[in-house]
């Protein structure tokens, strides 16, 4: 049955929390304090093409277009921001290194970044390097002259990475392994000549999710992608600010931008590739069941380590009754409750179930 929440009369109360909690991110206050200036704005525009009698055909749907470019536009950097600001990502004096692939992500990222570099409490540099590993048919050209007409820093790196991946790896094995770590070990270089203290990564939300399933469906382990780590050999940070944006957005967001994007042809585009059958998986499960996705996300930042089964993480051998009571003790016997799952009804409706 579906009935009328009680909080109908105040639709505005959920979004208006939610401003709150963006204002108080410095990252993207600013953003926050001008979101009802162009909301007026934009329905002004609105109001002007529909009165306006010698408009346009396409104009509502340009308008239409125009505000959900907005809208993507303020969610990025609001995403963004919060990662930065949740992890601590980038402070003062920071000097990052965006790696660059000429694919959606990285474009994305780059493109955001700049835009809260203009606004950010903290002064940080960014360089943009792309590493050319010498593919047939590359168009090597396209990275630089975008570089270039943003007005960005940039390095182009040049290792024949390609020739040395294909030596070494049997025709039909996947190259990812071999040609990440050989890129790895490239771009942690390239920071050290470059003066970089932080090196930038474009993986996003599906990423991390998608990291996740492979090693638990095929390595035996439950581990993702971390928003932010030290490299093993101790001496740069790597992170990864769009670790809070999911996949969609992204796609969205360089069609909006026309980026030129560069297809790999090394390895992301192997067929039967395990992460490739992962994501169409997703893709499913979010068709299904709308929200999965990122509740699984959500999952990654909320872990109960006494649950789960690594020694390592509890010490279960010399678990023993205390007779204090203890609010992560086992709960075998008690059912488990788990928050309804969203079925995207409109604002203002919410299920309720009848006994």
């Amino acid at each position: 049955m579906i009935a009328k929440s009680p909080f109908a009369s105040k639709p505005d109360s959920g979004e208006q929390t939610a401003m709150n909690a963006i204002t108080d991110n410095p990252w993207i206050a600013a953003e926050a304090a001008a979101e009802q200036q162009e909301a007026a704005a934009s329905t002004s525009a609105t109001a002007n093409a529909a009165e306006g009698v010698q408009a346009e055909a396409t104009a509502p749907g340009k308008i239409k277009i125009e505000r959900e470019q907005i809208k993507l536009e303020k969610r990025l950097c609001r995403e963004v921001g919060r990662a930065i600001v949740d992890f601590n990502m980038i402070e003062e004096g920071d000097k990052i290194m965006v790696c660059m692939s000429g694919g959606k992500d990285s474009y994305t990222m780059l493109d955001i970044l700049r835009k809260l570099q203009k606004r950010a409490p903290v002064k940080f540099d960014l360089v943009a390097v792309n590493l050319d590993q010498k593919q047939p048919g590359f168009p090597d050209h396209i990275l630089p002259e975008y570089f270039e007409s943003i007005g960005v820093d940039y390095h182009i790196e040049t290792q024949d990475t390609y020739s040395v991946v294909k030596r070494v790896i049997p025709e039909g094995k996947t190259t990812c392994g071999l040609c990440s770590r050989l890129r790895r070990a490239i771009l942690y270089s390239v920071a050290d000549k470059l003066g970089c203290n932080k090196l930038a990564l474009g993986h996003h939300r599906d990423d991390i999710v998608q990291t996740l399933m492979l090693n638990m469906f095929y390595g035996g382990r439950m581990k993702g992608m971390p928003p932010k780590l030290v490299s093993d050999d101790g001496k740069h940070v790597v992170i990864r600010p769009m670790a809070y944006v999911p996949e969609k957005d992204t796609i969205r967001w360089a069609q909006y931008q026309q980026f030129p994007i560069i297809p790999c042809n090394l390895c992301g585009s192997q067929d039967g590739l395990q992460r490739v059958a992962i994501g169409q998986m997703l893709r499913e499960w979010e068709k299904k069941f709308p929200g999965r996705i990122e509740s699984m996300f959500r999952a990654m930042g909320n872990i109960v380590t006494t649950h789960m089964m690594d020694p390592q993480l509890n010490d279960f051998k010399n678990a023993k009754a205390t007779g204090i009571a203890d609010p992560n003790g086992d709960m075998a016997f008690d059912h488990e409750e788990l928050p309804t799952m969203n079925t995207n009804l409109p604002a203002g409706v919410q299920v309720v179930q009848l006994s």
